[in-house]
């Protein structure tokens, strides 16, 4: 019997060890220095003149969109195909997600179609970066600019991704960014939005912490200090030993990277004669940031051939199925199947195989013959 190829396995190693006991050994647990050095260098990694640590990538949408203003009566294009974050974060902020559909070949937002929803309380485009590819941001940026409205990334999967000479944020209000257990960089838990605006930034540093204008560590580590509260916010700062997990992590991004690029580009080759089976592209002269490896077959054996990979130790998952179909989408706006055609095909067709730096090439071989005979 072969033995399992798990899903996912995360890089916490000796260093992050070391790193998250050294803060365990301090005085202080909570948001405080440490957070400042890993919104540093995660800063100057990204290119970015700001960066907010938080506690998910969900509440740094959350918070993104509410520091620009997004609130009840408004609404925020995106995507269906999607994890139900993107989308619950808009209806956080009391405004109405609007979907749009998505490209065949990508699975990403379709520019080309998203003029047509806009309507007079559209106040925010929402894209997210599937997979690892990066969506037509320059597209997007034309439309915005033109329209009057703000852009916010969901970059959850597209850290180390480019397009068009664009990485994330530089073309958008706001980036955000997870450090959910299985992303690169990862602290279990964790998030951080990207800005370009220093006032941005300094309102979510207080949304994060109840909406106080001094934290724990500034009343705390010097002559005490009377804080006030400035907004009524949330509890969603991302803590010292989190941040302690993930500054090693950030000088390894490019080689982990580069192992995904190395495993999805085997797969690439060993599928690409595979009879019913298709994968999404990767769009030519773009990197992806290979955050998944996700293969599409025919929507009635989709779950036969999931369960036949996990009858061959395969780890495997599914991202995603159409967000407007799930029992709260359609019971809340009358969702239902034919809205949104390419995104309810692909969600009705994928399968994500294991994908990580620590897979070996006798594993990614393992999966690679499963799924050519699960396939056929």
């Amino acid at each position: 019997m072969s033995a399992r190829v798990e899903f996912f396995k995360h890089n916490i190693g000796p260093d992050e060890i070391a790193s998250v006991t050294t803060v365990l050994e301090s005085l202080f647990l909570s948001t405080g220095s440490v957070v400042r050095d890993f919104e540093e260098q995660f800063a100057s990694y990204l290119g970015a003149p700001h960066v907010v640590g938080l506690t998910s990538c969900t509440a740094a949408l959350h918070l993104a969109l509410l520091a620009h203003g997004i609130g009840p009566g408004d609404e925020v294009i995106t995507t269906p195909l999607t994890f139900v974050a993107t989308a619950n974060a808009i209806l956080h902020t009391g405004a109405r997600p609007v979907f749009v559909d998505v490209e065949p070949e990508t699975g990403n937002l379709d520019a080309g179609r998203v003029e047509a929803a806009i309507t007079p309380r559209t106040r925010a485009i929402l894209p997210v970066h599937l997979y690892g590819q990066m969506c037509d941001m320059r597209a997007l940026r034309d439309i915005v600019d033109r329209r009057g409205l703000i852009v916010v990334e969901d970059a959850a999967h597209a850290l180390e991704a480019e397009r068009d000479g664009v990485r994330p944020g530089q073309l958008a209000e706001a980036a955000c960014f997870s450090f959910y257990a299985t992303k690169s960089i990862t602290s279990g838990e964790g998030g951080a939005i990207a800005t370009s605006s220093a006032p941005v930034a300094d309102q979510i540093r207080k949304l994060r912490l109840h909406g106080m204008d001094l934290s724990a560590a500034d009343r705390y580590t010097k002559r005490y200090q009377h804080w006030d509260l400035e907004y009524c916010g949330w509890k969603y700062n991302m803590d010292n030993i989190q941040a302690a997990l993930l500054i090693p992590q950030i000088a390894r991004i490019k080689e982990r990277w580069e192992r995904r690029e190395a495993i999805s580009r085997r797969y690439e080759a060993a599928f690409s004669n595979v009879p019913g089976l298709r994968f999404p592209k990767v769009v030519p002269g773009s990197k992806s940031g290979r955050h998944l490896f996700t293969i599409w077959v025919a929507p009635e054996r989709r779950d036969e051939i999931l369960w036949k990979l996990q009858d061959r130790h395969i780890g495997v998952g599914v991202n995603y199925r159409a967000i407007h179909l799930l029992r709260y989408y359609r019971a809340t706006f009358a969702s239902s199947e034919g809205m949104f055609p390419v995104a309810e095909s692909i969600g009705q067709r994928t399968i994500s195989l294991p994908l990580y730096p620590m897979l070996t090439d006798g594993e990614v071989e393992q999966v690679i013959r499963a799924v050519a005979t699960v396939a056929r």
